[in-house]
């Protein structure tokens, strides 16, 4: 289980100048553990050792690089059930859900660890015309700097993984901001980088106060800042971020279409995991389900069943589907938009009820569209369902929102595949599956308020290095 006291990590080293940041059990609702807590003045120490670490790992042969991410993934790989029980501990996530983000972290390490040593270039003609007789050109991909992650609760392994690994990999300092709801992952990941023979600055794992996040946006020395978390801070930070790129991968209210020719019974198995696995909790959790009027009625009549059979109660429990949501405030407020919905015609189909930070599995119908649980993330296990008649029509239904992440489709006409691809305002469409679905080197990012950039350690590596050309006159 956990460590009764855990460091931050401020240039490669654990320190424990203070142990304030309590970290809950979320499911006892007791403390846990406690982390050391990083100053203001903790942060630009960090930043200062990790611009002073950027010509050092630009110059870390890539053997080196891939090296180091092949230990995490042999550490990860031995620390797998200390690392769950972690996840499960300070995040709530059923300890089954738990084991399959220690597995997506190591696979993710692992693409990391392969891409390492890929990050290659290009010869180009130069010649195109008589003025350029004599020339010849290649470009080659180089570590952009220092660079500053912060990332969200819901997934305190993965998402951290995503930002670091590829850091690892294109040889970028960085220093990192897990929440301080889940840093007990981050601060682990920590521990096993410490392992290796990275140069002094490297990196920084600093748990912070909300109020000092702003640094890692505003300052100047940092080239980029990669945000995973919710819109209105995401956007808020990007506007401090002055001149460095910015990634955000923000919220959405992911769609489903399920199609008159579905295999049904294979969508509801499907849906019922998308919309409610890690208690909804997750920026693609199904939140909107659009089903054809042909099968409307058999096929909400099965969803309802299977929802209903899903197991509350201790994530410790391999069991239990559904756990507590990270805070009862959180479980309070979709409980409220539950209501809300409902007081406006929205009928209730199963669960709505709560107790403390758990909330049952919840699928209503007839919601308006403009109603907070259709129009906004819910990020609670809470889904609508609505009917449609044309699959023209449900294209412009999944369209109709601010977010754009990912959107299912439950299709087996190839045909409508490709149109969902081709007019679906989002940043992937997957096919025969739920929005829900991802694979960690797989290009991922949204467009409108889900945010700008790709994850995806290929993708990400791009965003983390610049093109840096060298032309030749051989004349």
């Amino acid at each position: 289980m956990l460590k009764e006291k855990y460091p931050f990590y401020l240039a490669n080293k654990p320190m424990e100048p203070n142990h304030d940041l309590e970290v809950l059990n979320k499911y006892s609702g007791k403390v846990a553990t406690r982390v050391a807590m990083a100053s203001p003045e903790i942060i630009d120490e960090a930043i200062a050792a990790a611009v002073q670490a950027s010509r050092p790992m630009a110059k870390m042969p890539t053997y080196q690089r891939q090296d180091v991410l092949n230990h995490c993934v042999k550490r990860f790989t031995e620390r797998a059930d200390e690392l769950a029980q972690a996840l499960c501990v300070e995040a709530g996530k059923p300890i089954r859900d738990s084991r399959g983000e220690v597995s997506r972290l190591i696979d993710t390490f692992r693409i990391a660890a392969e891409e390492s040593v890929r990050m290659t270039g290009e010869v180009m003609p130069l010649d195109i015309s008589s003025r350029a007789r004599g020339y010849s050109g290649m470009w080659k991909r180089v570590p952009i700097g220092p660079v500053s992650f912060i990332t969200p609760f819901n997934f305190p392994l993965n998402l951290a993984a995503h930002k670091v690994a590829p850091a690892l990999a294109a040889g970028c300092p960085f220093v990192l901001k897990p929440s301080s709801r889940t840093p007990i992952g981050a601060i682990i990941i920590g521990e096993v980088l410490a392992e290796t023979n990275l140069p002094a600055g490297a990196f920084s794992i600093l748990p912070t106060r909300v109020e000092d996040a702003h640094i890692f946006a505003e300052d100047e020395r940092l080239k980029l800042l990669s945000f995973t978390g919710s819109t209105n801070v995401g956007w808020n930070l990007k506007a401090r971020a002055g001149k460095k790129k910015v990634m955000l991968e923000l919220g959405g209210n992911a769609a489903v279409i399920v199609d008159s020719d579905s295999d049904l019974d294979d969508a509801v198995a499907r849906i019922v995991i998308g919309a409610f696995y890690q208690s909804g909790q997750s920026c693609i959790s199904v939140q909107r389900i659009f089903v054809n009027e042909i099968v409307y009625d058999t096929f909400k009549a099965k969803l309802i069943d299977a929802t209903m059979k899903l197991k509350t109660g201790d994530p410790m429990n391999e069991e239990t589907f559904i756990g507590p949501m990270i805070a009862v405030k959180e479980a309070e407020r979709a409980e409220s938009w539950i209501r809300s919905a409902v007081s406006r015609g929205g009928k209730l189909l199963c669960g709505g009820h709560r107790n403390g930070a758990f909330l049952d599995a919840t699928l209503l119908e007839d919601v308006p569209k403009d109603e907070p649980l259709c129009a906004k993330e819910a990020f609670a296990p809470v889904a609508v369902m609505s009917r449609f008649s044309d699959f023209g029509e449900a294209l412009a239904l999944v369209n109709d929102s601010e977010y754009g992440l990912q959107a299912g489709i439950f299709t087996r006409d190839i045909y409508k595949a490709h149109r969902a691809w081709d007019e679906l305002d989002v940043g992937g469409v997957i096919i025969g599956d739920v929005p829900s679905w991802r694979v960690d080197h797989m290009p991922y990012g949204g467009v409108k308020n889900s945010g700008i950039g790709r994850e995806g350690i290929r993708f990400s590596m791009e965003e983390m290095t610049e093109i840096r050309l060298m032309v030749l006159r051989t004349k």
